[in-house]
């Protein structure tokens, strides 16, 4: 269940923390055929199944770096949500890395940590967390990104 936070007070009180996981969530072709489709990113180590078998060093299709990264919204709120706020936007990311791929069939979870937040004038903060997804039982996370929220009371 995720963890309700009122207000910029809330997130304050958070700082450091790491906030939980969310469900884990299957990784179809379906899926990785539908985000090539809005993309135009076809690369046949996404889309092609059998040519991704015979000739991937992953030994079948991957999943988009980018896929990956784009499910943080989706994930998210499983792990935390913000009440008693007048608007909140994704505001940009710093540092990204995809150290391991995320195969299709597989499930992956998004874990988050609140890095740090600054106050904003207007009754804003800035809030910086970590969001790192994981495949099940992958030695190695599939996506480490810091990601820039900001929210308005």
């Amino acid at each position: 269940m995720a963890t309700e936070v009122h207000g910029i007070a809330g997130l304050k009180e958070l700082v450091g923390q790491h906030l939980g996981y969310s469900e884990y969530l299957d990784i179809t072709q379906e899926r990785v055929n539908t985000f090539a489709d809005a993309t135009g990113d076809h690369q046949w180590i996404h889309v092609d199944p059998e040519r991704a078998a015979k000739e991937s060093p992953f030994g079948g299709p991957i999943a988009h770096g980018y896929l990956t990264l784009s499910l943080g919204p989706a994930l998210m709120p499983s792990i935390m949500t913000v009440t008693g706020m007048k608007m909140g936007v994704n505001y940009g990311a710093g540092k990204i890395r995809f150290p391991s791929p995320v195969p299709v069939g597989s499930r992956l979870r998004l874990g988050a940590k609140l890095d740090s937040l600054e106050d904003l004038p207007n009754n804003g903060a800035q809030v910086t967390m970590t969001f790192t997804f994981e495949v099940e039982d992958a030695p190695k996370p599939s996506c480490v990104a810091e990601i820039i929220f900001r929210y308005y009371e």
